[in-house]
């Protein structure tokens, strides 16, 4: 699956690991020792997220790239 959604990264230093969130997707955080492993995993989330979207047939927001923040 070719994921295209923006992903939010940064160090927690509570949580003492990288974390990861897809704006565009409700609720979708990951999280890695490893700034490769928090991503890797949250490719992982973001196919579980689209799967049980679909199950529950509930919309699934198209990628829009890069995002702006006020």
């Amino acid at each position: 699956m070719s994921i295209r959604y923006e992903l939010v990264i940064y160090w927690s230093e509570e949580d003492r690991a990288f974390l990861v969130e897809v704006p565009e997707l409700p609720g979708c955080m990951a999280d890695g020792e490893s700034y490769e492993q928090a991503v890797a995993n949250a490719q992982v989330v973001i196919e579980e997220w689209i799967a049980t979207a679909e199950e529950l047939h509930r919309q699934i927001p198209k990628p829009r790239g890069r995002l702006m923040y006020a």
